[in-house]
């Protein structure tokens, strides 16, 4: 006799309502309704900054309507849900699941130095090594280094996705808000550990197009770049523009990236196999360029490009794949330099996740840094769209 395992739910809403509360009760009230009065194990709550003097209000009452499970959240300067985001206006989003077979474990870190050693109180008791587990995160970026965390844990829990975003809701240290359950915290980072969570898979979209062909860097010190194939690196980017389309030039003008091999085991690099950072100085006298990372020597790098059109074919393509099988609900986690800055338009990257997925409940902010795997290997983002997609592999209905 086999036990059926109950169907995975999700829901999201949004609200524009004038009140703070008013706002969450709806968009919260939206996402509980698919989920036919069954208590969440997984719940997300993403509040405009407008809203932040009703937030310990905003809290309160959402936990009263879940009636249990882990609550995670943020102020972020913008947010998305059901179909809609909503940049730089008072706005709440909500989302909400049932996650059978999955165990959410929830987690404060906070951070700290001892003799120039990095300390992420807190994360000794994040279990990072059962099977099939995801991590969520939303952290503070004025007193929280991601990315070291990161590499630790790449290193230490290699194969373990990581997705979230830099809250975006504070302009200055001390004014970032995050929830978890009935706590609102303003430095550090919370969030879930995913046990078990087979269904849920990580997918990011940089938006970039690459230009010109791969190098490997042979000179470099810290994230400077001196030599690529043994020729100054500035030579090379010369070289580059010289022989670009006059689209890809104007492109390049406006600002030039560099595509981080994620991996050097894979024999040939393409479309998404790149770790994209900012080209961030240019020494001509020295013959080198600077970028927004380290720099090894051995390293594969390509350069890129961005700009609408190209951010719109990536996500296309990565979703593209995504839709082979069906996807029940998805975070979403865009960079607050997307949306209407970059492509002219609301709600493009929802819309788009919408359209090749189906009309599923997303929910998300606008993120001051992405947190999302390439390659197998998690990174901080920019200009990203990292999702986490949540599949029903136990086939109920």
């Amino acid at each position: 006799m086999t036990t059926k395992l109950a169907a995975l739910r999700v829901g999201a809403g949004l609200s524009t309502r004038r009140s703070g509360l008013a706002a969450a009760d709806a968009a919260l009230g939206a996402a509980l309704e698919p989920l036919a009065g069954a208590i969440p194990d997984l719940a997300f709550l993403f509040v405009a900054p407008q809203f932040e003097d009703e937030l310990a209000a905003i809290v309160e009452s959402a936990n009263a309507s879940l009636g249990g499970g882990v609550l995670l959240g943020c102020v972020a300067g913008g947010v998305i849900g059901a179909t809609r985001e909503v940049e730089d206006a008072p706005a709440v989003a909500a989302w909400a699941a049932t996650l059978p077979g999955v165990t959410v474990r929830p987690f404060l870190m906070t951070y700290s130095e001892e003799e120039e050693h990095a300390v992420f109180d807190g994360l000794e008791e994040v279990p990072t090594t059962a099977p099939d587990s995801v991590l969520l995160m939303l952290a503070d970026p004025f007193t929280f280094p991601a990315h070291l965390l990161l590499d630790h844990l790449n290193e230490h829990a290699p194969g373990l996705p990581i997705v979230g975003g830099m809250a975006s809701g504070g302009l200055t240290a001390g004014r970032t808000r995050l929830i978890l359950d009935d706590e609102i915290h303003t430095e550090g980072a919370v969030g879930a550990i995913l046990e078990g969570a087979a269904g849920a898979s990580a997918v990011v979209s940089q938006g970039c197009r690459p230009v010109g062909e791969t190098f490997a860097i042979t000179r470099a010190e810290r994230n400077v770049v001196f030599e690529l194939g043994g020729e100054p690196a500035v030579k090379r980017v010369e070289e580059l523009y010289a022989t670009a389309t006059p689209r890809d030039q104007l492109l390049m003008r406006r600002g030039l990236h560099v595509g981080q091999a994620a991996s050097e085991l894979k024999a040939e690099l393409g479309r998404g196999d790149f770790v994209i950072r900012n080209l961030v100085g240019v020494d001509r006298d020295a013959g080198s360029i600077a970028i927004s990372d380290m720099a090894e020597i051995g390293q594969t790098i390509q350069f890129q490009v961005r700009d609408a059109d190209s951010a719109r074919e990536d996500l296309r393509q990565i979703l593209e794949i995504e839709r082979l099988s069906p996807v029940a609900g998805a975070l979403l986690f865009s960079c607050n330099g997307r949306g209407k800055g970059l492509f002219g338009e609301a709600n493009h990257d929802v819309g788009a996740l919408r359209n090749a997925l189906g009309d599923i409940p997303v929910a998300g902010f606008f993120a001051a840094g992405e947190l999302g795997p390439v390659s197998g290997r998690n990174f901080v983002h920019g200009f990203t769209a990292s999702m986490l997609l949540f599949r029903d592999v136990n086939g109920a209905q």
